[in-house]
């Protein structure tokens, strides 16, 4: 029998010829770096700190590691290479930069690591993960891992024509997904679908159904499952869950290369307490506001950034740029701003801190964020950022320049939160309501706005957008392709969360998969359809998409018919030809020989009908389509005699501008 071989121990690893030691000698770290990290105007600085195989002048290879932390003793990192001891491979500081560096040969890729910081606080030493690491474990466990990201794309039609496709006057649908959950492996685990998965599937789903662009969740590394990546630790690293970096880069070049955009959740406005994340990074309050009344987010119980320190906006706007350069991301989606915005966000009398003007403002964010935008639009003028703002904060998506927070375009949350309302009303009722409708539209071109169906409006008990719906199961179906057909037919880009385009009757949970097997049924398969006919006509009609943030685009017909709750609108492209009316009818009583008024003649053709067989619905519309009569109404020459669905909606295009 074979005697055991004697553990060793770890001074005998790290003392091992095979162990590398930090060479301090060579710095990959220029004064300018230094200059601008400090100076906060350093936008590509995951380029300089965190982990990157090098090659020294001498033509060592090896691994450089850089991380700032101010208010250390000492910094050390410790990993695979050195058995996991904390305190025998520091690093250097660099000038009074609080930069920490080294040098390490013969590391390379696949090394997992961490950093052991001492603090000059009295007692405080902490491990961390690497701020600027690209990959980690998969959490539970918390280590970096030394990587590359090196990838053969392969979308360059795509990049080469995508400021058209991300245009302000093109088509976007959004279909908003969650990676984890969207669809699931039950006979594997429940185990999620890997990047490379979601890749094939994902794209023809998509495609298929006629979006023009996704939307994900946050994909940055996040060690709570269920915070669905709004508890980010890992800024530069997209979750390894799924996958490698080259992994989730062949997600998006694949999506790319079936025409369809991807944008990214991004969350800069507060992150974890975990011990391993940026929270107390150096035993100081580093990236986070050492006051709670700035610092601690209430509803969230997370960290706030402190958007003052210069070396924070460097950390975030260099983040928001590594994902639009390094993966080719088409927009970022920015979650909270509300939150940003405002000093007494969730906050009672007494806890917060005005600012040195008094106001609630929170001056150093609306700098952040006006910088933010300024940065992306000169960088990658062909991308657009949008922000979740849910309050009446002025001109969020104008230019910088005339006094706005420079985003593309701004999630409508009133329109939303109005919309479901009216929705949920038994139709006897809604004619009461009917101003829930309309109000939008005082407002609706004040900026470039998104209508957001979303995730947010399907979790915590609110159940499934199906489910909001009054009355039987014929009805919610009606309803629910009515309420898409307003949504489609209103000003505005369309973000719809994944299953709802075909009628999830669960609300979503995000370790469970999508209720697939309702496709057996066909009213969620009509369903389905439904919402690939609208889609293919909000981009194959201009008049549905080129005009969506101006008011040029959009003229009510008739506003004011509560008594049979009623809406007509018509929809015009920029050529003066194109025109398209649309007509909803939120009660279940068919209206026959409707009058709408027109502003002219000839044939109206029925372009699409929410209660068509195909859809699901009773198949009473128009044959086709009707002729306009000389007989004014609603003001205009002409007008139209339609028959009206049950809590149905109905797009009727002019003949002069037929395709």
């Amino acid at each position: 029998m074979k005697p055991t071989e004697p553990t060793k121990t770890t001074d005998e690893v790290v003392n091992s010829p095979k162990t590398p030691q930090v060479r301090h000698d060579v710095s990959f770290l220029t004064g300018d770096d230094l200059h601008w990290f400090n100076e906060g105007t350093h936008f590509e600085l995951q380029q300089r700190l965190g982990s990157h195989a090098r090659v020294a002048k001498d033509g060592t290879s090896g691994t450089s590691f850089a991380v700032w932390a101010p208010n250390a003793r000492s910094v050390s990192v410790f990993g695979e290479f050195n058995g996991w001891n904390k305190g025998t491979h520091k690093l250097a500081p660099r000038g009074s930069s609080g930069i920490w560096e080294g040098f390490l040969p013969g590391v390379g890729k696949g090394t997992l690591y961490k950093y052991h910081i001492v603090s000059r606080e009295t007692g405080y030493s902490v491990d961390k993960a690497d701020p600027f690491g690209v990959f980690c474990e998969v959490a539970p466990k918390t280590a970096s891992i030394v990587w590359d990201l090196d990838y053969d794309w392969r979308d360059q039609e795509w990049m080469a024509e995508r400021a058209s496709r991300n245009a302000i006057d093109a088509p976007m649908s959004i279909y908003e997904v969650h990676l984890g959950s969207w669809r699931r492996v039950v006979a594997d685990g429940n185990r999620s679908l890997s990047y490379r998965e979601l890749a094939v599937e994902l794209a023809e789903h998509v495609k298929r159904l006629g979006f023009t662009h996704v939307e994900l969740l946050p994909v940055m590394e996040h060690p709570f499952f269920g915070s669905w990546g709004y508890q980010t630790t890992g800024y530069f690293a997209p979750s390894s869950r799924y996958g490698t970096p080259q992994d989730f880069k062949y997600l998006v070049d694949t999506l790319h290369q079936q025409g369809i955009g991807v944008i990214l959740d991004w969350v800069p406005s507060h992150f974890p307490n975990d011990d391993h994340g940026l929270a107390l990074f150096d035993g100081t309050h580093l990236f986070e506001h050492a006051d709670p009344r700035q610092g601690y987010h209430p509803d969230w119980k997370s960290a706030i950034f402190n958007y003052g320190r210069n070396e924070v906006r460097c950390f975030l706007l260099s983040n928001a740029l590594y994902w639009l350069k390094e993966y080719h991301i088409d927009g970022l989606r920015v979650d909270a701003v509300a939150s940003m915005l405002y000093l007494d966000y969730s906050r009672k009398e007494g806890e917060w801190i005005p600012n040195v003007h008094g106001g609630r403002e929170n001056l150093e964010a609306i700098s952040f964020l006006r910088k933010f935008n300024e940065e992306v639009y000169t960088r990658h003028s062909d991308t657009q950022t949008t922000a979740e703002e849910s309050t009446d904060w002025p001109m969020v998506s104008r230019p910088v320049y005339v006094g706005g927070l420079g985003f593309g375009f701004k999630w409508d949350m009133g329109w939303m939160h109005d919309t479901l309302k009216y929705m949920a009303h038994e139709p006897v009722h809604r004619k009461y309501h009917h101003n829930e409708m309309t109000f939008r539209m005082i407002y609706a071109f004040n900026e470039n706005f998104t209508l957001p169906l979303s995730h947010d409006e399907v979790v915590h008990g609110k159940g499934s957008l199906l489910n909001k719906m009054p009355g039987d199961d014929w009805q919610k179906f009606a309803n629910l392709r009515l309420l898409y057909a307003y949504m489609y037919g209103m000003p505005g880009k369309k973000l719809l969360f994944m299953g709802s385009e075909f009628a999830q009757r669960d609300e979503w949970q995000h370790d469970s998969s999508l209720q697939w097997n309702l496709l057996e049924h066909p009213a969620h398969s009509s369903m389905q359809r439904w919402v690939t006919t609208l889609n293919k006509s909000h981009s194959g009609e201009p008049a549905l998409h080129e005009i969506d943030c101006d008011g040029t685009g959009f003229e009510w017909i008739d506003a004011n018919d509560w008594e049979k709750s009623v809406l007509s609108f018509l929809r015009k492209g920029k050529s003066n030809d194109d025109l398209i009316l649309v007509v909803c009818n939120f009660t279940p009583v068919p209206r026959h020989n409707y009058r709408v008024g027109v502003p002219r003649g000839g044939f109206w053709r029925e372009l699409i009908n929410s209660d068509a067989v195909e859809h699901g619905g009773s198949g009473q519309g128009n044959f086709g389509g009707v002729e306009a009569t000389p007989i004014g109404a609603h003001g205009r020459p002409a007008s139209l005699n339609v028959t009206l669905p049950p809590l149905g909606a109905v797009f009727f295009k002019s003949a002069s501008s037929a395709s």
